[in-house]
């Protein structure tokens, strides 16, 4: 035993880490916790990136609810002032046939009143030129004289009778 080389590699290494051990196990344990500290702190950090993350997921979830909301609502409102626009131009358009229809109906109306005064007017010179030409044929010369006398002293009663 004290000759195989075996023996001799164990006992070298237990005075080595006998004598050294605390030398060296002490930097060697300082390297591992500090090792250890650091993966801690990932973790750590990690973790408070993954809660920020989830913050930042909820924050960001009810933010597009809100906006959803918000264009529902500006959806159903444009959609309730494009009724009332569309209504109000419908209104507009019916009055303003109205209108024209209206105004028509008065040209019409302007338009049959000249007419019959046209009419009355052209009766009225074929009237009188016939009455002319009657007159003229069927009446001694004096006579005519005789009727313009008699129709201007009747005019007052005649005037009187149509006032009242």
């Amino acid at each position: 035993m004290l000759h195989e080389p075996r023996f001799w590699s164990a006992v070298a290494f237990v005075l080595f880490f006998v004598l050294f051990g605390k030398k060296l196990w002490t930097p060697l344990a300082a390297a591992l916790d500090s090792r250890a500290d650091r993966i801690r702190a990932d973790l750590d950090e990690a973790a408070r990136l993954r809660r920020e993350a989830e913050q930042m997921l909820e924050d960001a979830t009810r933010e597009r609810e809100t906006a959803m909301v918000e264009a529902r609502a500006l959806v159903e409102h444009s959609l309730i002032e494009a009724a009332r626009i569309a209504d109000e131009a419908r209104r507009e358009a019916e009055a303003v046939a109205t209108r024209r229809e209206q105004m028509a109906r008065d040209r019409i109306a302007a338009s049959e009143r000249s007419a019959v005064r046209e009419v009355r007017q052209v009766a009225i010179d074929v009237a009188i030129q016939a009455t002319r030409d009657v007159l003229a044929t069927a009446l001694p010369a004096g006579a005519d004289h005789a009727i313009v006398d008699r129709a201007i002293a009747d005019l007052p009663s005649a005037l009187s009778h149509r006032a009242a």
